[in-house]
């Protein structure tokens, strides 16, 4: 059996709530998001540190989050969470799984706003054993920020982008200490500031031209393997690693459907992009840009508009059915 909406949202970060909200406060008729998290919000959710937000009224990730969703519903947007979306069962439509089982989901119009994650160890080709204590940003954040998990007591960074250092400021706010941060790179790719006030303050050394070799230990990990331009190696002791940066899409919905994605746009009319799934990694702000976006590209003057079809707007849709994250 197949359930119709008018316009299907996938994902439920920054860019897939703005979309939400942009569509339901202009009439767009039963505007529907899904997440596939217990909580809608995105990265940004388990993000304690601020930047988000305006200068003016500055949030921290979880502040902000909170007011996407608040900004979406208030607009009359349905949010779905723990409903993942499965597969294409037609051109715009999807099959979904959720709490109440499966079902196809079919729209007038979709947004995928599935986002970008960190590459993880075993595809970035780090040789070694599988020790427990190897965490990317986003797993590190939800562990500390999110389920309130002890991750060690000795940390190595993997990267020296702005992601990088709020992984090492993660890590001290879980009470461990960060051995080094270890990049490839020349330099550290964040700001002077950011960089300066980690070696200088923080005292965390910058290890530039290195890589890691190998992951040493067995159940737990007991060190790192790391190697200089030149070949020169040396071991750093730690128990926790944290590979940072290397962001890739959530594509999985755009491979399976056979399209290609170009600055927001696809190959299949009435399916659009947004978000991390167009440019990994990008900060929030950009994210709710981008789904401002894609909510312009789905509205037409004379209302949503999609193949030949109009939409004419019937006003924001609130009521029952909204369910909070």
């Amino acid at each position: 059996m197949t359930r119709r909406v008018d316009v299907l949202v996938v994902g439920a970060g920054p860019a897939g709530l703005t979309a939400a909200a942009r569509l339901a406060a202009s009439g767009a008729g039963r505007v529907e998001v899904l997440e596939r998290e217990q909580r809608a919000g995105g990265v940004p959710r388990h993000c304690a540190h601020g930047g988000f937000g305006s200068w003016r009224r500055p949030l921290t990730g979880r502040a902000y989050a909170r007011r996407l969703v608040e900004t979406a519903l208030s607009a009359g947007a349905v949010v779905r969470t723990g409903v993942s979306a499965l597969d294409w069962a037609g051109p715009l439509a999807l099959r979904t799984v959720g709490p109440g089982g499966a079902e196809a989901i079919e729209a007038r119009a979709i947004i995928l706003a599935t986002g970008a994650r960190e590459r993880p160890r075993a595809a970035r080709l780090v040789p070694g054993t599988r020790p427990a204590g190897v965490y990317t940003t986003g797993e590190l954040q939800q562990a500390v920020h999110l389920f309130g998990q002890r991750i060690g007591t000795r940390a190595v960074i993997v990267g020296a982008e702005p992601v990088s250092y709020r992984a090492a400021d993660t890590v001290r706010a879980a009470g461990a200490e960060v051995v080094a941060l270890v990049t490839e790179a020349e330099r550290a790719q964040a700001s002077l500031v950011r960089a300066q006030d980690a070696r200088l303050r923080r005292r965390v050394p910058l290890l530039t031209g290195t890589v890691v070799a190998e992951l040493l230990g067995h159940g737990r990990l007991s060190g790192v393997r790391v190697r200089r331009r030149d070949g020169r190696t040396a071991e750093l002791a730690c128990d926790t690693v944290v590979f940072t940066g290397d962001f890739v899409p959530e594509n999985e919905l755009v491979r399976r459907g056979g399209l290609t994605v170009d600055a927001g746009t696809t190959s299949r009319p009435g399916v659009f992009a947004a978000g991390g799934l167009t440019h990994p990694g990008e900060r929030a702000a950009r994210a709710a840009r981008s789904g401002a976006r894609a909510a312009a590209a789905v509205m037409r003057p004379s209302g949503v508009q999609v193949g030949a079809e109009v939409m004419r707007p019937s006003g924001v849709q609130a009521g029952a059915e909204v369910m909070r994250p």
